[in-house]
This record gives C-alpha cells, sequence and structure tokens, in this order.
C-alpha cells in the first residue's frame, strides 16, 4: 500500500508522503485504509484490497492512564517484544526499508518504482538484510501483498511498526 500511496496519491513525493504519514498525526497511525490509494488506478486498488475501501485511523485519540497526553513510542528490541511489534519500515530517499523487528536490525529496501501489486511474503526469515525484497511475479501473484502497512515518524522518516 505504500509504493501505490507513494506512486499516485503523492506523486512521487517522498517528503509529502512523510509530512502526511509523520507530522500530519500526533502519535501515529492505528491503520492505514485505503484512502492512501487516492489516485491509484482501480486495478492497482482492486490488486491491493480486493475492492474493499476503509479508512486510516489514528492513534491520537489515546488517553494516558495519568491524563497525560500520548507520546510517540521509541522503538527498541525490548519494546518491539513487548507490544508484539513485528515490523518496521523506513522511508528512505530510494525506497521502503522492511524490517523484522524481531529477526534484523535493518532490512532490505523495497525500491519505490516496484510494482505495488507483488506479492510479498510476510515470514520475517525472507526479510534478512541485506537482500533484495523477496517477491513474487505479479503475474502470478494469487493474492495481495501480505507486508502490511505502518507509518513513518522522525525526521529521517523512521517508520512506525505495525502491529500484527
Amino acid at each position: 500500500m505504500l509504493l501505490a500511496a507513494y506512486q499516485h496519491r503523492f506523486g512521487q513525493d517522498v517528503e509529502a508522503m512523510a509530512r502526511h504519514l509523520v507530522d500530519a498525526v500526533a502519535v501515529g497511525w492505528e491503520e492505514l485504509g485505503t484512502d492512501l490509494l487516492d489516485s491509484a488506478p482501480p486495478e492497482i486498488i482492486t490488486a491491493l484490497t480486493g475492492g474493499e475501501r476503509w479508512p486510516s485511523s489514528t492513534l491520537d485519540h489515546l488517553i494516558t492512564p495519568d491524563g497525560s497526553p500520548p507520546v510517540r513510542m521509541t522503538v527498541t528490541e525490548k519494546t518491539a517484544a513487548d507490544q508484539d511489534l513485528q515490523w518496521g519500515y523506513i522511508l528512505r530517499p530510494h525506497g521502503i526499508e522492511v524490517i523484522s523487528l524481531l529477526h534484523a536490525a535493518a532490512g532490505p529496501v523495497v525500491t519505490w518504482n516496484t510494482d505495488p501489486r507483488i506479492g510479498f511474503s510476510d515470514h520475517p526469515a525472507h526479510w534478512p538484510a541485506p537482500a533484495s525484497a523477496p517477491g513474487v511475479n505479479p503475474a502470478r501473484a494469487a493474492r495481495p501483498p501480505l507486508v502490511s502497512p505502518a507509518t513513518a515518524r522522525g525526521s529521517s522518516h523512521t517508520a512506525r511498526p505495525t502491529r500484527r
């Protein structure tokens, strides 16, 4: 979904995409929705979502136990394990670095020009660093990508991990 968002909604502008995903939210994202696919061709939307539509939702509505404002989390190996976080994403100028948080400190970069319909495996062993992205030919892909989208944060556009 992030590849299609970059290619279509954000007009291949990683800075605009980072502003939306990072700067436009106070805490982070609960789920990225199909609104990220605005401007994508119908065949891309259908391939990625099966034609379904759902809105993005943020975590900005959270209330902390002590009433203080929620803050963005800094992900460490311990917090990733404690929070059951499995994936992290970093928006790079040349692509998205995909990190299996419980298995690697870094991951391969999926270049921005990658066809977003490619079927990606969500098995962490397929995402060691450094390696090429573990995709399959889109003509042979039987279903949409399995790698879950997450949001970006920070000035270096480090992405927030998703909960699986």
